[in-house]
């Protein structure tokens, strides 16, 4: 039977933008006061000027009012767009950070992989590293010796386990650190999206592994942007936004819930003004419409022709490689439009705009809504990240004749593909 290692119960987190501190020494002696007296921060008022959504203000809500509970041996999802909160919420579960309000009852030891390299100490050997790791959770050493031999095996670092990690690449830190949290001895372990960083060897002995830490009736809180994974090891999940639990439940519901509101949100936030891109800047995508649909929608077998308007901020002319990456409504990438791929480059002069068509002659998509990722390089060595967009485009595929038979193709998984039969 289940039994409750995690509550959280009315947790907020919040920061002071700008420089430390009240600002004046007095107020700083009365916070402290209040603390000491046990009592609630007086200088933590919530208010419009707390908006997160909102430029301007003195102080940040990165979460407010955090409320779920986790039983033994449950995988936890959480997701939620850049910004929404995750990260924060578990850095303060793993008491890396403490809320500034709430309260949050653990039962047992936890693990966290949050960062490359957390809990790593630079200049001691990945060997010291496995040892400090475990004292730090609470192991003896004769606990680590029990586990070290597997988790030297499964990291893969067993040539590079007496040097020091400052040394180790950032896909062996992610290696080295996942095999640590993952085989001590802790009834919690909680892994971030730094799984990414590894290959995809790794990434499937990782799921492995989680899947066999709940088997063994421990628990893990996993946040990813990759759907699929969610899908497949989570038995519920959250969804984050803007520092609030915005669903907390069935994992293809959150999933759904999750696209919905990135939906809802790229049709408030026009591309031109998203601030949640990556990439130099100098180059950028302005905006992306289906030109041969008046309402971002086509029927599967249809032609999709796809507009880009993509704008040179700077004097020099510079050549560009656009690519729009197409994912499902589970977020699993099903293909690349790239420039790139192609070898095919487009120069734009400085300080001007310019068109770029994608057009595909017979979409073979099946009905669903897809959501695209943006990515553009170019610049020196044609090679510098200009422009990196996640979720910067929608458009949906309804039923259609693909093989114009007259047959509707509504029940068919993914893809359709023009073949033969002799």
């Amino acid at each position: 039977m289940s039994s409750l290692v995690l509550k959280i119960k009315n947790v907020s987190k919040q920061y002071r933008l700008g420089e430390l501190g009240t600002g004046t020494f007095s107020h700083d002696l009365k916070r402290w006061w209040y603390k000491f007296k046990g009592k609630e921060d007086p200088y933590l008022t919530i208010g419009i000027e707390n908006d997160r959504t909102k430029q301007g203000g003195e102080y940040v809500w990165a979460l407010k009012d955090i409320n779920f509970e986790v039983n033994n041996g449950e995988v936890l999802g959480i997701i939620g767009r850049n910004g929404a909160g995750k990260s924060t919420l578990l850095k303060v579960l793993a008491e890396i950070t403490s809320p500034s309000k709430g309260d949050i009852l653990i039962k047992g030891k936890i693990a966290a992989l949050l960062e490359i390299g957390t809990g790593f100490h630079p200049e001691l050997t990945g060997r010291e590293n496995i040892y400090l790791n475990g004292a730090i959770l609470g192991m003896t050493k004769s606990e680590v010796d029990e586990n070290f031999n597997e988790i030297v095996d499964f990291s893969g670092c067993q040539k590079y386990i007496d040097t020091p990690v400052k040394r180790y690449s950032s896909g062996m830190l992610v290696r080295l650190g996942f095999s640590v949290a993952a085989h001590l001895n802790t009834d919690i372990l909680i892994v971030d999206e730094v799984l990414a960083v590894g290959d995809l060897e790794f990434q499937k002995k990782c799921i492995g592994k989680i899947q066999d830490v709940s088997k063994d009736g421990r628990t893990v809180l996993f946040v990813s942007h990759n759907m699929a994974s969610i899908s497949n090891l989570c038995s519920r999940c959250l969804v984050i936004d803007n520092g609030n639990v915005i669903f907390n439940g069935d994992v293809d519901k959150a999933i759904d819930h999750y696209y919905k509101n990135i939906n809802t949100e790229i049709q408030r936030v026009q591309l031109n003004d998203r601030k949640d891109r990556k990439g130099i800047g100098q180059v950028k995508f302005k905006s992306l419409e289906i030109i041969n649909s008046d309402d971002s929608s086509i029927n599967c077998g249809d032609c999709l022709r796809i507009k880009a308007k993509i704008k040179n901020f700077t004097d020099n002319n510079i050549r560009i490689y656009p690519s729009i990456i197409i994912h499902d409504s589970k977020g699993l990438r099903l293909l690349a439009l790239s420039a790139l791929l192609l070898n095919k480059s487009f120069d734009i002069e400085g300080m001007s705009e310019k068109e770029i068509i994608w057009e595909w002659n017979k979409c073979f998509l099946t009905p669903d809504d897809y959501y695209c990722d943006l990515y553009m390089v170019g610049g020196e060595m044609n090679r510098d990240i200009q422009d990196q967009v996640q979720h910067g485009f929608y458009f949906k595929v309804n039923s259609g004749d693909f093989f114009k038979t007259g047959i509707i193709n509504e029940n068919l998984d993914k893809v359709c593909a023009e073949f033969s039969i002799n």
